[in-house]
């Protein structure tokens, strides 16, 4: 009992969790997946061209070429002036001299000037001069940084820790300079002192670059030292940050059209579908027919392809409830009819005494209870063949085949009235259709049942099956009739549930009126056409019913 209730209250609660409207978040799960595809799309050749490595090192090339040509004309100047006396046969530069010049160079060129001596020691420096007492050693330092918040600067610092981190940063060797300079501690100064021009790229302490180059200092070919030229590399990284910043530019338009595009894209996509589950959650929770699935006429794409077959499927559904809703009055009607029946037949036999007449009302009870069998028997497999054929699924099956089967019965059967029946296949086209072989097999004997009730003795029912004669796209099959033919009113309503018109003289209640009902239902699983037509003669008197299905052929 304990569990029984549980299971009462646990349904309860899914039913009512399951008829709350679920909320959905502002932004669907479809627009960010659609919004995150198309940037990621943007920033893959945005950080390709962010990294410009090819830009930076011809930048850089360039830099070095020029610095390299400085040198060079610089230590031909100093190898020719810096010698004392001129004419002399000295082979050691003048310590003041270079000093000097390597002082007033230094200004000329915006650049730093280290020249070493043979063995490797450090003779002139352009950012340190001697005095008596010590040496006075020259720095740059960065410009005054106003107080405040400064949306530059810190946009700057964003930046350069950025661009510090690429891997091409990291490739460069770290700039260390010692407290006593001296040749060893550069290689390109050391490639110098033996006569070849050198260069080095190195970072800084602040991340920047530093670019060094190196050329021997050369009277009569003797090389009297090395004149190293360095320059930090704040023009490249300026050159490098205004690229950058143009590109950013750009595809900051770029990513904004693309959101703006997207989201577009995403919005005529996302709010129909939203419509349209908000439209069949409506219908789920209400269960009323006037809510209505979003049309989307105008619309020739997918969505309004989803739509119209939602309103389809919507359709059909409200259909078949108002199809359930007449065939469980239809039963109830039909099985009212004999248990009034029996009813009264066994309320009369109680009070009648007279044997005889309660033999006869006891046979009407036994003729209602197999009429009732018979019609719920009929209704079960009315009520099975739908949940059977979507289970089941279609398969090829030969008609060309199944009447060659059908042929064999019936000519070794005899059939009620001497009724004879002739089988004919037309043409020798493929006679393949799709749908279940048992159930159209069940079909044809219906008709050619109902085909032999309706035919006078010694009759003659004619089933014959043959491609379209026009283009050959579907199967026709027809089952003719030498009898009184069917009323012109009721060609259709005799494929209603419980419709019964049988012939004068047959025994009432021999048949459930669900025969042509069930026979249609089947050919529409198989996407077929059920129809009834009266054959007429030359003067145009009914000389007989013809039943007629097309179904779709298999093209081989």
């Amino acid at each position: 009992m304990t569990d029984a209730l549980n299971r009462a209250r646990t349904g309860a609660h899914e039913r009512r969790a399951s008829e709350r409207p679920r909320r959905r978040s502002r932004i669907s799960g479809l627009t960010l997946r659609i919004l995150a595809i198309n940037l990621f799309a943007v920033a893959i050749p945005l950080f390709g061209l962010l990294y410009m490595d090819r830009y930076q090192d011809n930048l850089i090339a360039a830099e070095l070429e020029a610095l390299t040509r400085q040198g060079s004309i610089f230590s031909k100047g100093v190898a020719a002036l810096a010698v004392e006396p001129e004419f002399s046969e000295a082979t050691e530069l003048s310590k003041d001299l270079v000093r000097r010049m390597v002082r007033h160079a230094s200004d000329q060129f915006g650049t730093r000037l280290r020249l070493f001596a043979p063995d490797g020691h450090l003779m002139a420096d352009s950012n340190s001069f001697g005095r008596k007492g010590g040496v006075v050693q020259i720095r740059p330092l960065p410009p005054p940084r106003e107080a405040g918040f400064d949306p530059g600067a810190w946009a700057d610092e964003l930046y350069d820790l950025l661009v510090n981190r690429l891997p091409r940063r990291g490739d460069f060797p770290r700039y260390v300079e010692t407290v006593n300079q001296s040749a060893a501690d550069y290689p390109e100064a050391v490639d110098a002192l033996r006569g070849r021009r050198a260069q080095a790229v190195r970072t800084g302490p602040d991340g920047g670059l530093i670019l060094t180059s190196a050329v021997p200092v050369r009277r009569y070919k003797q090389v009297l030292g090395a004149l190293m030229l360095s320059i930090d590399g704040h023009e490249i990284d300026d050159a490098m940050r205004d690229v950058r910043f143009e590109i950013l530019g750009v595809f900051a338009f770029v990513f904004a059209v693309t959101i703006l595009l997207s989201l577009y894209l995403a919005g005529t996509i996302t709010r129909p579908v939203q419509r349209l589950a908000a439209a069949a959650e409506r219908i789920r929770r209400d269960r009323n027919r006037e809510t209505e699935i979003p049309a989307f006429e105008g619309r020739g794409d997918e969505i309004g392809d989803l739509a119209r077959a939602m309103r389809e499927m919507t359709e059909a559904l409200w259909q078949r409830m108002d199809a359930i809703d007449r065939f469980a009055a239809d039963v109830a009607h039909e099985i009212k009819n004999p248990l009034t029946s029996v009813r009264s037949a066994v309320e009369t036999a109680a009070r009648v005494q007279d044997p005889e007449k309660q033999k006869k009302l006891m046979a009407i009870v036994l003729d209602d209870v197999q009429r009732l069998d018979r019609l719920i028997s009929d209704i079960s497999e009315s009520s099975r063949i739908d949940a059977e054929l979507s289970r089941s699924g279609a398969e090829i099956v030969d008609l060309a085949a199944i009447l060659a089967t059908l042929a064999e019965v019936y000519g070794t059967t005899d059939n009620p009235h001497g009724v004879r029946v002739e089988i004919a296949v037309n043409g020798s086209a493929d006679l393949s259709v799709r749908g279940s072989e048992s159930r159209l097999v069940q079909v044809i004997r219906n008709l050619v049942a109902n085909a032999i009730t309706f035919s006078p003795e010694g009759g003659t029912v004619r089933l014959t099956a043959g491609a379209d004669p026009v283009d050959g796209r579907e199967v026709i099959v027809t089952v003719e009739d030498n009898g009184p033919g069917i009323p012109e009113n009721k060609l259709d309503a005799i494929f209603d549930r419980f419709y019964s018109e049988r012939p004068s003289g047959e025994k009432f209640g021999t048949h459930s009126g669900l025969g042509l009902s069930i026979s249609r239902q089947i050919v529409d699983a198989s996407s077929g056409r059920l129809w009834a037509e009266n054959r007429t003669g030359a003067d145009a008197s009914v000389i007989g019913a013809r039943f007629v299905i097309r179904l779709p052929r298999v093209m081989s």
